[in-house]
């Protein structure tokens, strides 16, 4: 890894560009570590999610041992499924990197109107609670957030519940059926803040969420405004009304369409948006000038190809990142693979450390 050290640590970088200044270097926060700190760290990936203290102390041995931004998570993509009555699997096979649903809470239509909202002892959030407390104890130099809070849309959450498949065909057949689902998800969600912010408070707390299903790849750009936009800005009103400055969102896969939508959407002066490969950098930089863009180099990359690929394809990232003026965070564009091999990780900090420098 590179031998130069910059003026700034992590932390004091990502609030450099949070007060709109550059920072020294291009912070590096790849996306989703949980799975690749445990492996990293030998945990397996079932124990990531039932076992807080350990899914803890992996993020930040990993962080520290990598040259990363530290910002203790846990959850997942199918995060509503367990939590609302339904089931998941742990990730215990070859190929498994996160919990994946096997049976969701709603298998009639009329399940919808019967829904219970989830509390502090369903799902993952046991967990999720002790973890978050463990979090709270400390805050290092390479550690901008030690909290969150969920922010963002319901439409992922909706189709965790239903079933993509499912809940794809109703914004056509049952359009009214779906938009039921999202109120009651939405006001579920907005009714969370106050608590959440009543325990955690608003210094170090970033809220968050991320969008997978509104991906152009599923829905079109239309079906995004009429079922996504309204019930995403709805909670992300209420989110800053609480006091919170920042919201951070992973807008996930190929949503060019959906991009003048997005651009309506208030995150925050700034907001920190997460890209995939899918969306260029600069597309993104446009949309959104006065928010820090965050992406978005290829996942698959980093597991599959060679670690000279890997720097190259990093730098050819950076490259771009450095050109936004509104402030830039290198990252993954989706979940860093848990399997990644461990000299392609180290050959993209390289990278980064290389031609990430501004001075």
């Amino acid at each position: 890894m590179s031998k130069r050290r910059g003026r700034m640590a992590d932390r004091q970088r990502i609030e450099a560009l949070l007060n709109h200044q550059k920072p020294d270097r291009i912070p590096i926060w790849p996306f989703d570590p949980i799975g690749f700190a445990a492996l990293y760290n030998k945990i397996s990936l079932a124990d990531a999610y039932v076992d807080p203290e350990a899914c803890y102390v992996a993020q930040r041995k990993t962080s520290q041992d990598f040259g990363w931004v530290f910002f203790p998570t846990l959850g997942y993509a199918s995060l509503g499924a367990w939590e609302f009555g339904g089931e998941v699997k742990l990730p215990t096979g070859e190929f498994e990197q996160a919990p994946s649903i096997l049976r969701f809470p709603v298998e009639k239509e009329e399940d919808v109107y019967h829904l219970k909202w989830p509390g502090s002892k369903d799902g993952i959030f046991p967990v999720a609670g002790k973890f978050a407390i463990l979090a709270r104890q400390e805050r290092l130099d390479n550690e901008p957030f030690n909290a969150s809070i969920a922010a963002g849309g319901s439409f992922t959450l909706a189709t965790n519940i239903v079933g993509v498949e499912r809940f794809l065909k109703w914004l056509i057949k049952k359009p009214q059926l779906a938009h039921d689902l999202l109120r009651l998800l939405t006001d579920w969600k907005i009714a969370q803040l106050s608590k959440r912010k009543e325990m955690l408070g608003l210094e170090g707390v970033l809220p968050g969420g991320s969008e997978i299903t509104t991906s152009n790849q599923l829905i079109s750009a239309e079906h995004f405004k009429e079922f996504a936009l309204p019930y995403m800005k709805e909670v992300n009103k209420a989110v800053l009304s609480l006091g919170y400055k920042h919201i951070f969102c992973h807008i996930c896969g190929d949503q060019n369409k959906n991009l003048p939508y997005w651009a309506g959407v208030d995150f925050g002066d700034p907001g920190i948006l997460s890209f995939g490969h899918e969306v260029r950098l600069e597309t993104a930089a446009k949309y959104f000038p006065n928010h820090i863009i965050m992406g978005n180099l290829e996942p698959a990359i980093i597991q599959t190809q060679t670690p000279e690929n890997v720097y190259e394809a990093t730098r050819e990232v950076v490259e771009q990142g450095k050109k936004i003026e509104g402030g830039y965070i290198f990252s993954t564009g989706c979940q860093l693979p848990p399997r990644s091999p461990i000299e392609n990780v180290k050959m993209m900090v390289k990278a980064v450390n290389d031609f990430g420098w501004y001075e």
